[in-house]
């Protein structure tokens, strides 16, 4: 399950050591900590990093199965995820150790900046290939953080993009060696500390504020 630590300006979210899929469990723990990164005073960041091969590989597909009845909720959750760290009022980084797919490379791309392993691992979209359509709310996310070009390739044709090719489409900002992958997020993050507050969090949810209405949309989530 994840875990908070925190790193003198700086807090850090290790989302797991497994697939990471959005369980309602781990969805809630996430959630948790970020309620503690909010509460805080002074200046803060947030990066969130992983253990082992994935990043995270998205909703759980398993659970979501098992509980059909409660599939709307259960989208609802990921939207909410999705929009609380769209929004937050501190600058957030993620360090894409291992593979980020669908709607883990969706969590990504609601923080500020992503750094992500230049020699393995993939970030995609695979929507296409799965036959599971985006909701509007990830597509208004997706299209609100990629360019045009970059979006439309992903979304439409699930391609997986390795760390330098996720550079060069701005997917991610930056592509490092594997042990730089954290250090580098966290140095990003502590230069960034001192932006937290309320202006920033207005910043974002004026910046993003047609994305964060289609995610909190829990009349239609589903499209």
């Amino acid at each position: 399950m994840p875990e908070l630590d925190r790193r003198d300006d700086v807090f850090v979210l290790d989302l797991g050591d497994t697939e990471n899929r959005f369980h309602p469990d781990w969805i809630a723990s996430v959630g948790a900590a970020l309620d503690e990164v909010e509460k805080a005073e002074g200046p803060r960041a947030l990066v969130t990093a992983a253990t082992g091969k994935f990043y995270s590989n998205g909703l759980d597909l398993d659970w979501l199965f098992a509980h059909a009845d409660r599939h709307r909720d259960y989208v609802v959750s990921v939207h909410e995820l999705l929009a609380r760290m769209l929004a937050l009022p501190v600058v957030t980084v993620a360090a894409l150790q291992g593979h980020a797919f669908a709607a883990g490379a969706m969590f990504s791309l609601a923080h500020d900046f992503r750094v992500m392993r230049a020699d393995r691992g993939f970030w995609c979209l695979p929507e296409a290939d799965i036959d599971i359509p985006f909701t509007p709310g990830m597509s208004a996310l997706i299209q609100s953080r990629l360019t045009p070009q970059t979006a439309h390739e992903a979304m439409t044709t699930a391609r997986r993009y390795g760390g330098h090719d996720a550079l060069a489409a701005a997917v991610v900002d930056r592509a490092v060696d594997e042990d730089a992958v954290r250090r580098t997020a966290v140095e990003i993050a502590r230069s960034q500390a001192g932006k937290a507050g309320p202006t920033l969090g207005t910043i974002k949810a004026r910046m993003y504020a047609p994305a964060l209405a289609a995610l909190r949309d829990r009349d239609d989530p589903l499209g």
